[in-house]
């Protein structure tokens, strides 16, 4: 165990005794594993130091996640949560400042040591989880891709230092460095459309429809509709044009994965692929997210491992 100190030892009487780095480290590695089967089996393709460095950057995120959407946080009311969100971002800044006071933040400190990026893209994210406090409903898909980046597109901007850029490209004196930003925002965005579009029922329990209302209108299905899980050809219809958008989504990513140092490229084509399949199943499915949960069985995962690879070998 170690004692950590918040501002660098500067405050009395804030010291706290911590887990060793390893400890927390391992922590971070059970809770990926439990909550983000699909992203975890990408992440054991990498070197240890760079998974180790995306686990502690999920557990932040789903942590974030989890101050609005727990069980727990369902129950409070909206200035309390509001509130929980100020206290998170301060204490963000604060970490990012120095400031460790438990394991997670231990991790996070010696990932941002190890690979130095951006306060920006993690207040992002905390302003992503402000909108679901009063925006249940999206006019248009330009609301709902600030949401999107937001809340998952700022990951692919956490994360692109982790994974790095090929040598190839970074080392020779006539080439410029590639700028992976963008794709890596889309390969988040991407992500969050398909969690949508799998998640409409659960959503619906909430109140919330992340489905744009002027696609709900051109496709001529109504939200009391959608509230009753009532499936038919406009639903079909309707669903099939999300799933085509956000597979454009992932095609806009595939750009950057080149780009990417070769211990990533794998693990970033197979994590994008198993989580595209989850669009395969949805359309298996018929588009019925409201009774069958869209996910790709482990065998499907394991056998769609060695054709990533040869993509990733290939790009």
């Amino acid at each position: 165990m170690t004692t950590a100190l918040c501002h660098h030892g500067q405050r009395p009487g804030c010291a706290a005794v911590l887990p060793s780095l390893e400890q927390a480290y391992e922590q971070c590695r059970q809770e990926t594993a439990q909550w983000a089967k699909t992203f975890y089996l990408g992440t054991l393709l990498m070197p240890p130091a760079k998974r180790r460095a995306i686990w502690a950057i999920y557990v932040w995120c789903r942590r974030t996640d989890e101050l609005m959407d727990s069980a727990e946080a369902q129950a409070r009311p909206v200035a309390e949560l509001a509130a929980r969100l100020d206290g998170w971002e301060a204490r963000t800044r604060e970490l990012f400042d120095g400031t460790v006071r438990d394991g997670l933040d231990l991790v996070m400190r010696d990932t941002l040591d190890r690979y130095p990026q951006p306060l920006q893209p993690y207040l992002e994210m905390i302003e992503g989880q402000r909108m679901d406090l009063h925006q249940h409903r999206y006019a248009s898909f330009e609301e709902l891709e600030l949401y999107c980046y937001r809340v998952a597109g700022t990951v692919g901007l956490m994360t692109q230092e982790v994974m790095g850029l090929d040598p190839a490209y970074t080392t020779a004196p006539w080439s410029d460095v590639p700028d992976t930003s963008e794709a890596a925002v889309a390969l988040g965005i991407a992500n969050q459309l398909t969690n949508i579009l799998r998640d409409v029922g659960e959503d619906r329990g909430r109140g919330r429809i992340y489905l744009p209302q002027q696609d709900l209108e051109r496709f001529g299905y109504s939200e009391v509709q959608l509230m009753q899980g009532v499936l038919n050809d406009n639903w079909r219809d309707l669903m099939r044009f999300q799933v085509n958008r956000a597979r454009e989504w992932f095609d806009r990513s595939e750009a950057g994965v080149r780009w990417l140092a070769p211990d990533a490229r794998w693990p970033v084509w197979a994590s994008l692929r198993l989580y595209r399949g989850i669009l395969d199943v949805i359309e298996q499915h018929d588009y019925d997210v409201f009774n069958k949960r869209a996910y790709v069985p482990r065998a499907g995962k394991l056998l769609d491992l060695p054709l990533s690879y040869v993509i990733a070998q290939a790009r």
